[in-house]
């Protein structure tokens, strides 16, 4: 089959890399619009064929947007007079606002996928050998996709060595905030927290695993990650109450010197990764 990729960044770029690598593809086609992402396309020669969305449509069995989430809902009314045997898949983050979205056309047609995988970095030059391989994706919704592409898109990400898991966008969109959405705020406000207090000197001088584990993901893009925080607003709210009780739970025992109960509440936050 023919699959064509719009945004080749870090998910789109690996996975142009990953449909390559185990032929899944006949020919990888990319869309991209800035003069110096294409250029970076090129010399990384992540596609075969860079071409205009309309050309594209035309082209590929299989479109997959894989562009901040906020893109994927302003580009999904140029893709209703795609071809009914033409899969679409995204891969935003958020799945429940995309989802209502999509014109009744190609709703059918219209894959929504979250593969749980990424890196802080962005840009074509962050695309990645193997980034998916063993990781999960999410599907959402699939009962309102024909057996076409629902199947074709199990397949693609079964062949590049992903984990299926089925879901609901409603629930998948919640599983999200606390996994990624809400411990991205946390890394931002951890950072800023620091550059605020602290002179860039001194966080160099001591920096040490914990903060750069706790801050990587602070140099995530801003634009993809606003659009995310967006359409995921009344989860991250609700999820950043609770993580402020506890932040304030943890103070009152500090304050109060109850050093024997806050070792209690540590150790239940250990009990967290024998469930990972």
């Amino acid at each position: 089959m023919n699959i064509g990729i719009v945004g080749l960044g870090l998910m789109g770029g690996s996975i142009a890399k990953a449909v390559k690598k185990y032929t899944i593809a006949k020919n990888v086609y990319g869309y991209a619009r800035t003069p110096k992402t294409i250029k970076e396309i090129k010399e990384l020669n992540l596609v075969d064929e860079l071409m205009g969305l309309e050309e594209l449509k035309t082209k590929s069995d299989v479109i997959i947007l894989a562009i901040p989430v906020d893109s994927i809902i302003d580009m999904i009314d140029d893709l209703k007079d795609i071809s009914s045997t033409t899969t679409i898949m995204d891969l935003g983050s958020t799945k429940e606002k995309i989802i209502k979205h999509i014109p009744n056309e190609i709703r059918k047609n219209f894959i929504a996928a979250h593969p749980m995988t990424g890196t802080e970095k962005f840009g074509p030059k962050a695309a990645i050998d193997g980034l998916y391989e063993g990781k999960a994706v999410v599907l959402c919704d699939l009962e309102e996709n024909d057996e076409l592409h629902k199947q074709r898109s199990i397949k693609i990400f079964q062949d590049i060595g992903m984990r299926i898991i089925f879901m609901n966008s409603y629930e998948h969109d919640i599983h999200a905030c606390y996994m990624s959405h809400l411990p991205h705020a946390i890394s931002f406000s951890l950072a800023n927290t620091v550059m605020n207090h602290e002179d860039p000197k001194s966080i160099i001088a001591l920096a040490a695993g914990g903060f750069k584990d706790m801050s990587r993901v602070a140099k995530s893009s801003p634009d993809m990650w606003t659009d995310i925080f967006k359409q995921n607003r009344n989860n991250l709210l609700e999820s950043m109450t609770l993580f402020e009780e506890n932040m304030k739970k943890v103070r009152e025992m500090i304050t109060n010197e109850d050093y024997e109960e806050l070792k209690v509440w540590m150790k239940k936050a250990n009990s967290l990764h024998e469930i990972l």
